[in-house]
């Protein structure tokens, strides 16, 4: 498994990995397991044979804690595993309920003033208002997502080196 970080990796949300090993499911699983008791004061999560959630321990819990998600499926002849770095699926579908709430109201409060215009009328003068306050709050939500981010950087960090320790030793060259 290659682990360079690249100007990629340093834009992408939800980073993610995929790599192939020679072990079964269960095997797999039980490293993992063996792997997060051998470190328990550091790393906490779920692990069984098909899906393992790992976050970092702290005294603090922020909305956007981050996690890995490792999921272990079969293709073909071969056990691949797939990790996702990113916070919980309940943040996550959260902020992009909220990016697409927003963005729907700002599309609908601009089409009323683009129409009112159209037709020289003066039903909705309120309509750019509050497609700029849509605005607002799609950044308001950007920015609340880049400060989750920014304090879950150091986390994340380690979650990478929970990904490259505890998974890069059974990772089959697939040529």
């Amino acid at each position: 498994m290659e682990t360079k970080e690249s100007t990629i990796d340093k834009i992408r949300t939800r980073p993610r990995f995929k790599m192939f090993t020679h072990l079964t499911k269960d095997e797999y699983a039980e490293q993992l397991k063996k792997y997060l008791a051998e470190h328990k004061d550091e790393f906490s999560g779920n692990i069984n044979k098909e899906v393992a959630t790992i976050w970092v321990e702290t005294k603090y819990d922020n909305y956007w804690k981050p996690r890995l998600s490792l999921r272990i499926e079969v293709e073909e002849d071969d056990i691949a595993i797939r990790g996702i770095f990113g916070p919980s699926s309940a943040v996550w579908t959260f902020f992009m309920f909220l990016y697409f709430s927003f963005s729907i109201l700002w599309m609908t409060f601009f089409t009323m003033f683009y129409v009112e215009k159209q037709i020289k009328s003066a039903e909705f003068p309120w309509a750019l208002s509050a497609s700029f306050v849509m605005l607002f709050f799609i950044l308001l939500t950007y920015v609340a997502a880049r400060f989750g981010q920014y304090k879950g950087k150091e986390e994340m960090l380690k979650l990478r080196r929970f990904a490259e320790e505890s998974t890069s030793q059974f990772e089959k060259k697939i040529s």
